[in-house]
């Protein structure tokens, strides 16, 4: 219920061009994160959000009086932010997405949580095995691998600006598989 009242008091929300770009990341990133959760919830027991039929087409929430789907808000608006932190702050209730953060993004807090994201993301084993000039990444960088690659940025160059010992230039990364079975806490 409470998860329920929390959907209901975004929906009286309807960010515009006069929010600051934080605000509106901050409320989007929690929309996303409620409607997934929400969704599993709705259909649990399941063993991957790829067991629900069009899991991320499913227009079931409201912004205001409009109807729109996890995918609107993640490709229709955050994507379009060029902020490529959001694939670190979002989680699609898989085992190889980021870890929800344990609190709800805010306007003033977003810059701090989404480099926290994507530094405990990147360095995470379990997601990615970086180390030694060789690396394995996440299929996240390969699936939006041109939202890393802005103002002529190469991918390692956006890694290492959250890695203790960079990567070298020009490397190619392994890809490894995505576990879309639904995440718990291992």
């Amino acid at each position: 219920s409470a998860l329920d009242e929390y959907l209901s008091y975004l929906a009286t929300f309807e960010p515009n061009k006069d929010w600051p770009k934080s605000e509106i990341l901050a409320f989007y990133i929690n929309l996303y994160n409620a409607g997934t959760v929400d969704l599993i919830l709705e259909h649990y027991p399941v063993k991957s959000i790829k067991d629900i039929r069009n899991p991320w087409g499913r227009k079931d929430l409201l912004i205001g009086d409009k109807r729109v789907s996890l995918d609107d808000v993640e490709h229709g608006i955050l994507r379009k932010m060029e902020e490529p932190r959001i694939h670190f702050a979002v989680n699609c209730a898989s085992f190889s997405c980021p870890k929800l953060l344990p609190e709800a993004f805010t306007e003033a807090e977003a810059e701090r949580q989404l480099d926290d994201a994507a530094r405990a993301f990147i360095n995470d084993p379990l997601r990615n095995r970086i180390g030694k000039g060789e690396y394995a990444l996440s299929r996240i960088f390969k699936w939006y691998g041109g939202d890393f690659r802005t103002n002529g940025r190469s991918l390692e160059a956006f890694l290492n600006t959250y890695l203790e010992e960079p990567l070298p230039e020009g490397g190619r990364p392994e890809f490894l598989p995505y576990d879309w079975s639904l995440n718990s806490q291992r």
